[in-house]
């Protein structure tokens, strides 16, 4: 198949060579929306070179890969715990990875339900990254070139070797609107859903959320510089539940669950603002991670579909009572983020409240520091080795 012809066409070396001059034009996917509307698709490609966008919300497939250092004697460590939270230790003498929905030991979980929750393995990434000490312990089976059978340290993450943010699944291209259909309350990963069809939780910042403004990832793939945690990351992969072949609307966008992102960035240059760790009543912890993903202008296409409005993007209504956890697919109506943001919906003829997951407030400030960066200087766009995969 032939390559589509543009009227506008720019390449990843000009884009960056006006970021160098500081004569770039960047904008955040929200100006973007009324750029589009007010020019058209070719004079905003021609105006605009770069879009940010942002979202911050609770990304479960989250951890952190790190390097504890050295005990003397030396260990090769089979069981770690960092304040008291387990992380995996069978990769290789001092190396884990902990992951963010790991709870600590002894939680009641649901035992006394619904469970609170209240330190896990988000909550260490965010003590880390905010500067405090942790407690880490360590056992093993002792070895001639690894003779210590325990140990451990208090250390914090400047005095660390490594440490790196690994997230193997975030950033999802739309996801559900999370209703309660049955007669009790539950607790879901969407948080508390009242019964009967009282709330609504969705979990997405809309016009600003990246993958919905590159909705086919012609621009989002293996080496894709992004803003993550408050620092520099990557695209390293699509994430372990990547799913392009999702029905799409006309303009592109899926309006079910789609694309996810693998992402990877030094947690010793992440802030504390832009990773918090969760406590979900009744269902676990996690980790709010704030991502930002730059979407270059290369020509009209790109300018059009991050032109999308929130009335442009729709998802679906899904009863997580039972459908969701029986894998039924019943049909409850679609629903506009434009919609989901008044504050109201109507299901099945009657009114239900809506609350985000997703904070639009911090999706905002992530968009628009990376419009700084990027205006700076500070931040050149990346082109991808290789884009996603799309079917």
């Amino acid at each position: 198949m032939a390559s589509p012809q543009f009227i506008v066409e720019k390449t990843y070396d000009e884009i960056n060579a006006r970021i160098k001059a500081g004569e770039a034009v960047v904008v955040t996917a929200e100006e973007m929306v009324n750029i589009v509307k007010e020019m058209g698709a070719v004079e905003a490609a021609r105006k605009v070179d770069v879009v940010t966008t942002g979202t911050f919300a609770p990304m479960c497939s989250s951890g952190v890969f790190i390097n504890f250092g050295h005990t003397n004697p030396t260990i090769k460590a089979s069981e770690v715990t960092i304040n008291n939270v387990n992380a995996y230790a069978g990769i290789a003498a001092v190396d884990v990875y902990l992951g963010v929905a790991e709870v600590a030991q002894g939680d009641p979980l649901n035992k006394v339900y619904p469970g609170s929750f209240s330190y896990g393995g988000g909550h260490v990434i965010e003590d880390l990254v905010a500067g405090k000490t942790v407690t880490i312990k360590a056992k093993a089976y002792g070895t001639d070139c690894y003779p210590a059978t325990e140990g451990g340290k208090e250390i914090c993450l400047a005095d660390m070797p490594f440490a790196m943010l690994t997230n193997p699944r975030n950033c999802y291209q739309n996801y559900n609107c999370a209703i309660n259909l049955s007669k009790k309350t539950i607790y879901t990963y969407m948080g508390t859903l009242m019964p009967n069809g009282k709330n609504a939780n969705y979990c997405s910042a809309g016009t600003l959320s990246p993958l919905f403004n590159d909705p086919l990832y012609k621009t989002i793939g293996l080496g894709t510089r992004i803003f993550l945690g408050g620092g520099i990351g990557y695209v390293i992969s699509h994430g372990t539940q990547h799913k392009p072949s999702a029905p799409r609307a006309e303009n592109d966008t899926p309006t079910r669950p789609a694309g996810t992102l693998m992402l990877q960035g030094d947690l010793k240059k992440m802030s504390s603002r832009f990773l918090k760790g969760i406590s979900m009543q009744g269902y676990g912890t996690s980790l709010a991670v704030g991502v930002g993903i730059p979407i270059p202008i290369l020509n009209e296409e790109m300018a059009a579909y991050t032109g999308v409005a929130d009335e442009d993007l729709k998802t679906k209504v899904v009863d997580y009572s039972y459908d969701y956890s029986h894998g039924v697919a019943r049909d409850y109506g679609e629903v506009s983020y434009a919609q989901l943001k008044t504050g109201e919906i109507e299901v099945n003829g009657k009114k239900v409240t809506t609350s985000p997951l997703s904070s639009i407030v911090m999706a905002r400030e992530i968009a628009e520091t990376l419009k700084q960066w990027i205006e700076s200087g500070d931040f050149l766009i990346e082109k991808p080795i290789q884009t996603l995969p799309t079917e």
